[in-house]
């Protein structure tokens, strides 16, 4: 496993976001449009300016970002902020399935398989959100 970093989403302002961060701190920042990407195609026109993925790191910090892009939730505070794991999918597994005891299921996305690897997310039963990223399955 490699490690886990923070997780920002943003209501459609996160390059200028991280553009601002980046003035304050340093560091070098990697930002991924929607319409940059392999899934533009799939996604709907007023997402594609969106951020699909950024990364940010200086001396002081290291996250992971991007603009809100979930189709059925609504960004509020509290849903914004995630802890992000990144591993193989069989080290993913075993935690995934472990914070998912008791998580809230509204907003549980199974540890499966997606267009760059595998994606998962829980809201464990603390409240505490958790994104994972992983190697395909296959």
């Amino acid at each position: 496993m490699e490690k886990f970093t923070p997780y920002l989403f943003f209501n459609g302002n996160c390059a200028e976001a991280l553009d601002f961060y980046r003035s304050c701190l340093g560091g070098d920042l990697d930002i991924t449009k929607v319409s940059d990407s392999t899934v533009k195609d799939q996604m709907p026109k007023e997402t594609q300016d969106k951020v699909l993925y950024a990364h940010f790191k200086s001396k002081v910090v290291e996250f992971s970002a991007s603009d809100w892009l979930h189709p059925t939730r609504t960004p509020k505070q509290g849903n914004t902020v995630c802890l992000y794991i990144v591993g193989t999918y069989e080290e993913l597994k075993d935690i995934f399935n472990k914070l998912a005891e008791g998580a809230d299921n509204t907003s549980l996305d199974s540890l499966s398989k997606a267009f760059f690897g595998v994606y998962g997310a829980l809201t464990d039963k603390y409240g505490v959100r958790w994104m994972f990223k992983g190697d395909s399955q296959d």
